[in-house]
């Protein structure tokens, strides 16, 4: 017998019992960490995302403001826009019907995946419907980088030629 088991037999069979459920939970939360890794989708701003560098094809959900005279409808259906926030803008490139609140000036969260070439090709965009609803997420980034206008601010940049959104 070894120095360092129990003496009890009662609690050598406990121990014994631990040893061999140990491993196979730790495979258990292993694999199920593994398999939720393609479901996980990360938060970011333009000037977030600029500092992360997501790999191309990893699906995120990019947040921020559609910028004043950035939306490009084309005849296929694709639409082009540019989200901002106070540091940084991203073009975003999405395909099929944008919600009926999306406009110039909005609140949006996109879903999707930067491609090759930088540009944000969007799977599903989100538009808010007021102020007081926004993603914790997105409300919590603008006011770090105070671009919070909940209260009927202005935003606290400016594009150079365009006129602030308001």
């Amino acid at each position: 017998m070894s120095g360092w088991l129990p003496k009890s037999p009662k609690a050598r069979r406990r121990l014994t019992l631990l040893a061999a459920i140990a491993p196979v939970l730790a495979l258990a939360v292993g694999l199920t960490l593994w398999g939720l890794s393609d479901s996980i989708s990360f938060f970011y701003t333009p000037s977030q995302a600029d500092a992360a560098k997501p790999p191309v094809g990893r699906s995120i959900q990019l947040g921020g403001l559609v910028e004043t005279g950035s939306v490009v409808k084309h005849p296929d259906g694709r639409v082009e826009f540019t989200v901002r926030d106070s540091r940084a803008a991203d073009k975003v490139v999405f395909q099929g019907d944008l919600p009926d609140l999306f406009r110039e000036g909005q609140g949006i969260v996109a879903t999707g995946s930067y491609r090759q070439d930088g540009v944000f090709q969007a799977k599903q965009v989100l538009a808010k419907h007021d102020e007081r609803y926004m993603p914790r997420e997105v409300s919590k980034a603008l006011k770090e980088q105070g671009e919070w206008r909940g209260d009927g601010a202005k935003p606290a940049y400016a594009v150079p030629g365009k006129s602030p959104v308001t």
